[in-house]
């Protein structure tokens, strides 16, 4: 044993370290950063669930398990008859009856396949009145039945208006049709996006070209109660842990008032000369 002892003791000395006693293993710094992101972490993993709700009433009929279907109709402007869209460089006149306004609501702005329509909105016009549809997901299983509702509400001839819908809500429907294996029904259809033209017209003069300036500016809408957007995503997230029902409602009412405003601006660049 004593040569095994006096063994270890010449390698400890070999190596730069004192004979006897314990070496101190230095652990390395953790950068500030990443103490920041496990502090986050673990404040998340004891994060206090959020509590069930009374207040769990969504509007509509379900129509497929976890898929709530409402429609309404509105007096809201005299329906078209056959337009003239060059405004939006489109040169065939387009029929009135053919329009469907669309929009979405979602889980966020990040993009990829992680963002999805919870909510879709669309409106025309029937039999002289304005007509509002929205589908409204309360469970995740329940996005292909509403992509398929959807789908159903299309046709060759229907014209797709939107708002910034080029960009962002037709791309995103692409991506969910794409991964629930589905033919995506918005591929051959024409589609009339209304920033680009009040783009356009008015950039330099508004302060912005969002929906909410063009529908105070052109329509005289001023919006109370609105939801911000950026509150969007967490009254559904909110939802579905068994929160309130409440800020989803709201982001019904702040569709339906996207889809009002799209027929005004719609209607407000055709009668411009």
């Amino acid at each position: 044993m004593s040569a095994l002892l006096q063994r270890l003791r010449g390698l400890r000395t070999e190596a730069g370290l004192p004979a006897h006693g314990h070496v101190q293993v230095r652990t390395p710094a953790v950068p500030a950063e990443v103490r920041r992101l496990l502090d986050v972490r673990a404040k998340l993993t004891r994060a206090t669930p959020t509590p069930r709700s009374l207040d769990r009433r969504v509007p509509g009929e379900e129509i497929a398990p976890g898929l709530q279907f409402t429609e309404a109709y509105a007096d809201w402007l005299a329906p078209p008859g056959v337009m003239d869209a060059r405004f939006a460089r489109i040169e065939d006149p387009i029929h009135g009856a053919n329009l469907l306004h669309f929009d979405t609501e979602t889980t966020g702005l990040a993009g990829g396949t992680g963002t999805r329509a919870f909510m879709i909105g669309a409106a025309d016009w029937v039999d002289g009145r304005f007509r509002i549809r929205q589908l409204t997901i309360t469970a995740m299983g329940a996005e292909t039945a509403m992509l398929r509702t959807f789908a159903s509400w299309l046709h060759r001839d229907t014209v797709l208006v939107s708002y910034n819908g080029k960009c962002y809500d037709a791309p995103l429907l692409a991506t969910r049709y794409r991964l629930a294996r589905l033919p995506n029904p918005l591929m051959e259809l024409r589609h009339l996006d209304l920033l680009h033209p009040v783009r356009r017209r008015w950039k330099g003069a508004w302060e912005n070209c969002r929906l909410a300036t063009a529908e105070r500016q052109l329509l005289g809408v001023v919006r109370e109660d609105d939801l911000p957007g950026a509150e969007v995503p967490a009254a559904w997230l909110t939802y579905l842990r068994g929160g309130s029902a409440a800020n989803l409602r709201r982001v019904a009412n702040h569709n339906a008032q996207d889809l009002r405003s799209l027929a005004g601006v719609l209607l407000y660049m055709v009668g411009i000369p």
